[in-house]
């Protein structure tokens, strides 16, 4: 008997522009200590029937069709307590975003505490210990301390294992994990991936992987069903799918897969299939708005961003005396320069330090020591808001967690159109709404995407929305902090190719933080690597791949994905 069965399933949203059909004649067998991963576009539907199987349908979503079956019992037409009983015991989900899946207002010691004392007949002493245990397992370190911070203390990664934690804290029979590794550096998720096998092999529970990192599919799955547009275009082992797909919109998706042993001039796209139409034309950049002339100084020689022995610190324990104060020490004597029209990378373990540089420069920090030098400017030292209105125009952000950094009130053409009338940089209400219009087009998804709201949209689709944003003051310098960590490898190859587009004809200086290597290895010209929050090696990047210098260096190369066939 399989652990779970879909049969026929559809999905629809009805609204009053009409049923928007998310998933339809979708059908599965989950067998017993199997990974079942599922790949396709950001909006394919994937994590629409993970959603539907927990009963989790944001409304007004429906499943009109279809059918659920958890190890023979049906489970889609139970009353609400029953299948509230069964989430968390009996499934258990790793959530796509983990800031928005952690309660805020409580520790992580409480949430675990109370998941495991709510499915499991266990006492609090027990409970808090097997909490401490499992943040251990899933790679966070020194877990009696971290268990009785909030949310808001850990990283992006750190978050994600914290929720991987919660998924298995119940000892659940069926694991649907969507997109569990999507924030996590190579390091952690080779530790994640070797705990969902380990699962897997020693309990018998089955599990379904939601991703669009090929590179983890090939790594821990043992069938894949590739989707496109809410149907299942093909399913199949593993290595049959990788090597030698059937379906020409998946041998499309596997050909975009960036490269981990060589650095090619671009991201082959992938080529939609005949009813899907035909993507938006290329980026004339010469003509584009984009493009036109910027009012930025650009005469001072050197480099455009220089960072001198920057620090950042965090009370960990607060006290009246300062003797007994303890602290983070999130960035330690970090320095680098990013010469004008360079692509700078970042990479390192989750924590590291990584993302906190990105804030330190863009200002969101003020750090505890060192100095920050943009044209030759000390930002530190800027006082007014005038000042700093000037060069905050010509450095822009795209944040690591797209739908905590969007305004979940308001519409997606105010949000892209905000910084435009911030600056002023349109003269008219139609030229803001073009200029909007035409940045929606070019991150693939469309001026029909203006009038909704961020919560319409998938995870990869609310990052486009964030990308869309940073563009629109037309930066100098652009900080992508994990910018394609929630994109499939279709949406992902389009956007970096737009993004080299802008860097080569607009001279765009970036600073790349990412976990995914062969995307660096595609994007960057130099690498710096961090570790517990100092820099321990910088070199081209071609340098850093083919002959690291440090041991730590060789140890996240040796721990990257790589593509079977590939």
């Amino acid at each position: 008997m399989s652990r779970l069965t879909i049969e026929n399933m559809k999905v629809e949203f009805p609204s009053r522009r009409g049923s928007v059909v998310a998933a339809q004649e979708v059908g599965l067998e989950l067998a017993s200590g199997e990974i079942l991963g599922i790949v396709g576009e950001s909006g394919a539907g994937k994590s629409t029937i993970a959603n539907a199987v927990m009963g989790l349908l944001e409304p007004p979503g429906i499943m009109p069709e279809g059918r659920v079956y958890l190890e023979g019992e049906r489970i889609d037409n139970l009353p609400y307590e029953r299948m509230r009983k069964i989430r968390g015991k009996r499934i258990g989900m790793i959530f796509q975003d983990p800031l928005t899946s952690l309660n805020p207002l409580q520790t992580i010691e409480e949430q675990l505490t109370e998941t495991i004392m709510a499915h499991l007949p266990v006492k609090e002493a027990e409970a808090k210990r097997r909490a401490i245990d499992l943040l251990s397992q899933v790679g966070i370190p020194d877990p009696e301390i971290r268990v009785k911070h909030y949310p808001h203390q850990f990283s992006g990664g750190m978050r994600q294992r914290v929720v991987i934690a919660l998924s298995l804290c119940a000892e659940p029979d069926v694991i649907l994990a969507d997109e569990p590794t999507t924030a996590l550096d190579v390091s952690i998720q080779a530790q994640i991936l070797d705990l969902m096998r380990k699962l897997v092999k020693e309990s018998g529970v089955g599990m379904i992987i939601i991703t669009h990192d090929m590179g983890v599919i090939s790594d821990v799955s043992d069938r894949v069903m590739v989707m496109y547009r809410g149907k299942v275009v093909e399913t199949g082992p593993t290595r049959k799918i990788l090597s030698d797909p059937d379906h020409p919109y998946t041998k499309s998706l596997i050909s975009a897969v960036p490269r981990p042993d060589k650095r090619m001039n671009r991201f082959p796209l992938v080529e939609y299939i005949e009813e899907a139409g035909v993507p938006s034309k290329p980026l004339d950049i010469k003509t584009h708005w984009l493009g036109q002339s910027r009012d930025f100084v650009k005469d001072h020689q050197g480099p455009l961003v220089s960072v001198k022995d920057l620090a950042m610190r965090f009370t960990t324990v607060r006290s009246m005396l300062p003797s007994k104060r303890k602290y983070l020490n999130a960035v330690d004597g970090v320095s680098f320069d990013i010469e004008n029209g360079e692509v700078f990378g970042l990479v390192g373990e989750s924590g590291s330090g990584k993302s906190t540089v990105a804030r330190l420069i863009c200002g969101i920090y003020q750090p505890f020591a060192g100095e920050i030098f943009f044209d030759g400017t000390e930002l530190t030292s800027l006082g007014s808001r005038i000042a700093v209105n000037k060069y905050r125009r010509q450095m822009q952000m795209i944040f690591q967690d797209p739908f905590s950094s969007l305004n979940g009130r308001m519409r997606v053409r105010d949000i892209v159109a905000e910084p435009i009338r911030f600056h002023k940089l349109a003269s008219s209400r139609s030229e803001v709404k073009a200029i909007v219009n035409d940045l929606l087009d070019h991150v693939g998804l469309g001026a029909m995407a203006g009038p909704k709201f961020p919560h319409e949209f998938s995870g990869g689709q609310r990052q486009r929305i964030s990308i869309a944003r940073a563009l629109a003051t037309r930066p100098r310098f652009l900080i992508c902090d994990e910018p394609t960590s929630a994109l499939d490898v279709s949406i992902q190859a389009q956007i970096l190719n737009l993004l080299k587009d802008l860097q080569e004809e607009l001279g765009l200086t970036m600073l790349f933080i990412s976990h995914d290597l062969p995307v660096i290895r595609q994007v960057c010209d130099r690498v710096g690597v961090m570790r517990n929050g100092k820099l321990v090696e910088v070199a081209e990047t071609e340098t850093l791949f083919e002959m690291p210098k440090s041991d730590y260096s060789k140890h996240l190369l040796d721990l990257m994905p790589r593509l079977q066939g590939l």
